[in-house]
């Protein structure tokens, strides 16, 4: 458990080094091409949640992402659910929300700078930390278990038998 979560609070640390260097060099109005056409960063201040929905209820998302970050930090502690795939989710996840959450108590909006040609939405490392995350929980709820049994199954036949045919 504790490599999940040291490496949750270096992505955190990541995620707010960059943030630091954005609103240095690129608030409040900044936009630097980084691919032409496909990515910039754009200096942005979100005070909703993500996509930019629920503008002002910076005091509910605080809220709300301490209890998430909770929830997945007891299903760590607790071995709710094994397996790499579910403790990088559960890294990505809880580093890219605390991310956010710093962001929220001390500033009272999030810095977002990453933008896509083809996503209309202005993101953040934390951002994607958390989607890719969610992502991996999502398959290592449904499909990791049965890559598991399966794996068991074909351990547990004498040799020479194979189930695949």
């Amino acid at each position: 458990m504790v490599i999940p979560i040291v490496t949750a609070i270096l992505i955190a640390a990541a995620d707010q080094i960059i943030k630091f260097f954005i609103h240095e060099n690129l608030s409040p109005n900044g936009r630097v091409s980084v691919i032409d056409g496909l990515l910039s960063l754009v200096y942005s201040e979100n005070r909703g949640a993500a996509f930019g929905i629920f503008q002002d209820g910076t005091i509910f998302f605080i809220i709300v992402t301490s209890a998430l970050m909770g929830i997945f930090f007891y299903l760590l502690a607790a071995h709710k659910f094994s397996g790499k795939l579910f403790y990088a989710a559960s890294t990505l996840i809880l580093g890219g929300g605390l991310g956010n959450l710093i962001d929220r108590i001390f500033r009272g909006y999030v810095i977002d700078y990453l933008s896509v040609s083809f996503f209309p939405p202005i993101c953040n490392f934390a951002d994607y930390c958390i989607t890719v995350g969610a992502f991996l929980f999502v398959v290592s709820i449904l499909i990791a278990p049965e890559m598991k049994e399966k794996a068991e199954n074909k351990t547990d036949l004498p040799d020479g038998e194979n189930t695949d045919e």
